[in-house]
């Protein structure tokens, strides 16, 4: 009897690299080195903003490496990058022999048209920030919500106007006093895909679904938009639960590598 072969098909999904890419690329001063595109927004110096991303399928030799370093030592920067290393297999490895040490490890979770579930019979209303007191709410509420992680600022909320004003797409519901309950903010469309960001809801309002229905109306707002999916990450069991429930599904890691010193 012949032997049967089997082949195993692995399905490489680059849809969220690719709008990584698109996502830094549309940085006030992007810098493109060596098969990484670098995020430069010059009114900060946060890692958290002014990092790098490799395009699809990049192989990074070692000199490729030290340029990238060397733009973000130019710029006074620290060293930092995420991404999918599903989309970019060499570059890890060619990261560590560098230096570079892994900060985070964090799953990601997409929605279609097709997954998404609105809630139902929710007791408050999803609204668009209209006011600079709206966007300066916003960014305290998020603020507390993350513990403090992130300070209020008021580059925090002009940022999260250009978001709405560039494309994205930018949700709260006000608390009892007209402030701010909790938010939650969604890029422009890139590649196809848009990534929802900044999920928070204030302590004394969680447990209400104001997470869930934020998400899924910047869901809804995405795809009406003509995105084919949204993408997130989420932080613990909890969140992902309330996440599958407007219809989320895990799809994959992201990778966040440092280099310290």
């Amino acid at each position: 009897m012949p032997a049967i072969r089997r082949e195993v098909i692995i399905i490489v999904h680059t849809d969220v690299q690719s709008f990584a890419v698109a996502n830094l690329l549309r940085r006030p001063a992007p810098v493109e080195v060596g098969g990484f595109v670098v995020g430069i927004d010059p009114t900060t110096t946060s890692p958290y903003v002014n990092y790098a991303t490799p395009v699809p399928g990049a192989e990074p030799t070692d000199r490729d490496v030290s340029s990238l370093i060397a733009a973000f030592r130019e710029r006074g920067l620290k060293p930092r990058l995420e991404f999918a290393p599903d989309a970019a297999p060499a570059v890890e490895p060619a990261l560590s022999r560098a230096g570079f040490t892994t900060e985070a490890v964090h799953e990601y979770m997409v929605c279609t048209p097709a997954t998404l579930a609105l809630p139902a019979a929710v007791t408050f209303r999803v609204e668009v920030p209209d006011s600079d007191e709206d966007y300066t709410a916003i960014d305290t509420a998020l603020s507390e919500a993350f513990g403090g992680e992130f300070p209020p600022s008021p580059e925090g909320a002009a940022r999260m106007r250009r978001t709405q004003q560039n494309g994205g797409a930018v949700r709260f519901v006000r608390g009892a006093e007209g402030d701010c309950a909790g938010a939650a903010l969604c890029s422009a469309p890139a590649a196809g895909t848009a990534e929802v960001a900044g999920v928070g809801t204030r302590p004394a309002y969680r447990g209400r679904g104001i997470a869930a229905a934020i998400t899924a109306a910047l869901a809804e707002t995405t795809f009406a938009a003509g995105a084919s999916s949204v993408w997130l990450e989420y932080g613990g069991e909890g969140s992902r639960r309330v996440y599958e429930r407007v219809g989320f599904r895990p799809r994959g890691t992201r990778l966040y590598l440092t280099l310290e010193g």
